[in-house]
């Protein structure tokens, strides 16, 4: 029985993003992978296919699709064994603030363009001494007459050199309360005062470009503010569920891709006596506690994205799921590594990449300390 229900359409979409995906992302990736970027070009030809933002209304260029939607790219996009293209962080992450604090005016000018792929996303918390702690932040924003001036730096930002468009969280600096202080606001590529800095060298990610973002007397429109001056810290609060929970899907995709490469591998090469690798005890036990584990976070995630598109409250769950989740990727990475023996450790292998690429996510999107701080705080504890 299964816990998600998939329509006859939501089949259809999912088999047409694979064949989309085989065909004209999977083949460029090691190019991308090598130059450290994703070329603009391959976000217009993720949108005119209709794969980003499927969530937005038609009215501002979308399908209108449900959450299922979104589950699925997620889920084909981990499939390519790479992080450079970022849709899961622009189409589910960044885009619904615009939609769900924007004004109708921010919504015309922005949406269409976040669907097309003309206009990548970007958001801005994280700085140099405030990474969990978004209360720490120290970046500026103070009001000059119809414009607001921006001041500070951010680092660690995803599609921080392609972005279009950056969402940008700061404090104004006469409110004492940190948790009343912090606002977002929408900053546009070619802003004077907003800089790029150096784009960031990671021991994974290879094509994300991830980087350091500078503003400096950065002014932008009042009306560039969203959503409610001071209410910033309570739309991220707000947002971090949906966030967490695609964190945990993209690695529980992840998660099941690297057992399939296991079995395959294993089945399919022979130990030193000449038999199958996957016929040795030991490695079947390996593979069958991998397995279950994995079939038990999938029970668990499934019905998560369930209750989520209801619109139930699960951020408890989804912090666990999060934290354990991507806690199963580094085992199943480490593991599913001593099966493959010395090929695992050559480029060759795409576990390889897969293991510098998933050490991270139990880094961000808060991390998994934070995540067991939450539910505890929830739990009474």
């Amino acid at each position: 029985m299964e816990i998600l229900q998939y329509t006859d359409a939501h089949k259809e979409f999912r088999q047409a993003v694979k064949k989309f995906l085989e065909n004209e992302i999977t083949p460029h990736v090691e190019e991308w992978e090598k130059n450290h970027i994703v070329p603009k070009e391959a976000w217009q030809k993720m949108g005119k296919a209709g794969y980003l933002c499927t969530w937005v209304p038609e009215k501002y260029g979308g399908m209108g699709g449900d959450f299922l939607y979104s589950v699925i790219i997620a889920e084909e996009m981990a499939r390519t064994n790479h992080s450079g293209l970022a849709t899961l962080l622009h189409s589910d992450i960044i885009v619904p603030y615009i939609a769900s604090f924007g004004t109708e005016e921010q919504k015309k000018k922005y949406l269409p363009g976040c669907v097309s792929g003309d206009i990548i996303t970007a958001v801005a918390m994280t700085e140099p001494d405030a990474g969990s702690d978004l209360a720490g932040m120290t970046a500026t924003a103070e009001i000059d007459g119809d414009e607001i001036i921006i001041n500070g730096s951010k680092t660690f930002i995803s599609n921080g050199i392609n972005a279009d468009l950056v969402i940008v969280a700061a404090k104004n600096p006469a409110e004492e309360n940190p948790y009343q202080a912090v606002s977002l606001y929408i900053v546009e590529d070619g802003t004077p005062g907003f800089k790029r800095g150096r784009q960031l060298d990671k021991m994974g990610f290879y094509s994300q470009d991830t980087a350091e973002l500078f503003f400096s007397n950065c002014r932008i429109p009042k009306e560039n503010i969203l959503g409610e001056p001071g209410m910033g810290f309570m739309m991220l609060m707000e947002k971090l569920q949906q966030e967490r929970l695609m964190c945990a899907i993209g690695g529980q995709a992840a998660a099941e891709l690297m057992l399939e490469w296991t079995i395959d591998f294993c089945k399919t090469n022979t130990d030193a006596a000449g038999k199958p690798i996957s016929k040795q005890q030991a490695n079947q036990f390996a593979i069958v506690e991998m397995a279950t584990e994995i079939k038990m976070c999938r029970a668990f995630i499934d019905k998560l994205i369930a209750e989520h598109a209801a619109g139930e409250n699960v951020v408890v769950e989804t912090s666990m799921a999060k934290y354990w989740i991507t806690d199963l990727d580094k085992r199943i990475a480490d593991r599913c590594l001593d099966l493959f023996g010395d090929f695992g450790l050559t480029e060759d292998c795409p576990l390889a990449r897969a293991m510098r690429d998933l050490r991270v996510l139990s880094i961000f999107a808060g991390t998994n300390e934070v995540m067991k701080g939450i539910a505890a705080k929830f739990m009474g504890l």
